[in-house]
């Protein structure tokens, strides 16, 4: 799978101690790790004062990544997700499979099913393993039935996909695994992604989205604050040159959605960020505005594919030049 998000950290100070810095803040070195899960890189930053200690926090994060890899990739033929589709029932699943699947059906219901991660049988219908027309009868989140007790489809031939959830997933875990092994400061990058604390130089992780159309350009930069930011985008895997035939489809008609060229998500987790920029994708701009104003510390921005970019209230600004 290709890389979904498109942001970037971008704008960290090169030099610990900047700035005037003394104490303990002084003493904080950056280290760093990485490796491929949800098959894309991924990367984590973490400040600290001790090496080993960073090095230990950072080794147990990303074991966790590949944890949930293991549990929740199409990639691998054993992994329980795939064992579901196979099947079309999973017996005493793991919790944090349920976890997952439980917040992927709560979004569903309140995106009124433009987030449905049964979408699966239209990628096999796309590569042409499967008939369209009949794939997309078999796409209906209602007829996933999560339980702590058992996982089930309640229908043949329905398959689950989490590429639009388990990258947001593995920033929140990772992210309360460098906590618990007292990192106060650090930048993830699952795909989605997550921030503790603040840079180097004392001021807030900046990011930034890049533009839909331009690689080598920003529509926006932002500092985090604290929430996670997750982005959906028609470039990140697409098969039509004017973008209007991409990696993610309406459940409802099988077809990409028209309207948006990407939708950039702030949540106060990485799972609900990461759900909510491929629902908006599929609701369009002023449905996807509308439900940010319903949602505790949700905002969106959204750049459509004639370059129309709108944000809601909350979504912040640009921060000043220095």
């Amino acid at each position: 799978m290709k890389r979904r998000t498109i942001l970037s950290a971008a704008l960290g100070a090169a030099t610990l101690g900047i700035g005037g810095w003394w104490g303990v803040r002084a003493r904080l070195q950056e280290f760093a790790t990485g490796g491929t899960v949800f098959g894309t890189t991924v990367s984590l930053r973490a400040l600290h004062d001790d090496e080993a200690g960073a090095r230990t926090a950072l080794s147990a994060a990303m074991d966790a990544l590949y944890g949930i890899d293991r549990l929740m990739s199409l990639h691998r033929s054993d992994s329980a997700l795939s064992q579901l589709n196979r099947d079309g029932v999973l017996n005493h699943p793991d919790t944090r499979l349920v976890a997952v699947l439980q917040a992927a059906q709560m979004t569903a219901s309140m995106t009124d099913g433009a987030f449905d991660v049964t979408v699966q049988p239209l990628w096999a219908a796309a590569s042409g393993r499967t008939d369209a027309a009949a794939a997309l009868t078999r796409v209906d989140w209602r007829k996933l039935a999560v339980s702590a007790a058992q996982v089930r489809l309640h229908e043949p031939g329905m398959a689950v996909t989490l590429n639009g959830i388990a990258q947001g997933y593995g920033a929140d875990v990772a992210l309360h695994t460098l906590r618990a092994h007292g990192i106060e400061h650090a930048l993830l990058d699952t795909g989605e992604f997550a921030s503790l604390g603040q840079r180097d130089d004392g001021q807030p992780w900046t990011l930034a989205v890049r533009d839909p159309r331009n690689p080598q350009a920003f529509a926006h930069v932002l500092s985090a604050d604290g929430r996670c930011l997750a982005t959906s985008g028609d470039y990140a895997s697409y098969f039509s040159a004017d973008f209007s035939r991409h990696h993610i489809v309406d459940p409802k008609t099988g077809v990409s959605p028209q309207e948006l060229a990407s939708v950039s998500v702030l949540a106060p987790n990485g799972m609900q960020a990461d759900a909510l920029s491929t629902a908006c994708m599929v609701l369009g701009m002023e449905k996807s505005l509308q439900l940010a104003a319903r949602l505790p510390e949700v905002d969106v921005l959204c750049i459509a594919k004639s370059g129309e970019m709108r944000r809601s209230g909350g979504f912040p600004d640009a921060p000043p030049r220095a």
